[in-house]
């Protein structure tokens, strides 16, 4: 094989060879760049999806919170009640000794 011919094939197959290189370096990119994508889509999923479990859980918190709240509420009623009931039966004895610290006081200046 002459010499001019072997020289045309060697450049022939280096141009092929830069082809290939050009090609594979441009998939790469391609790959690259559409793993990128997929990540943006899958951080943004996923912030998406941990913004809702944020505020399913802050409902949940809020709700328990307002259970809670009424329920000391009621509790508070109920013990304020049964005071005002305890007060009221009291009422009596109070006035009665009321006026007796007032009748003794009263005859003890006479």
């Amino acid at each position: 094989m002459p010499r001019q011919e072997v020289l045309e094939r060697i450049k022939t197959a280096e141009q092929e060879a830069d082809d290939i290189v050009e090609e594979a370096e441009a998939k790469r990119e391609e790959l690259v760049a559409e793993a990128r994508r997929e990540a943006d889509e899958i951080r943004s999923e996923a912030e998406q999806e941990a913004d809702e479990l944020e505020a399913e859980r802050l409902q949940e918190g809020r709700a328990e919170i307002e259970t809670e709240r009424e329920r000391i509420l009621e509790e508070g009623e109920e013990a304020r009640d049964e005071l005002v009931a305890e007060a009221e039966d009291h009422i009596d004895d109070a006035v009665e000794y009321a006026i007796g610290k007032f009748e003794e006081a009263v005859n003890a200046q006479t």
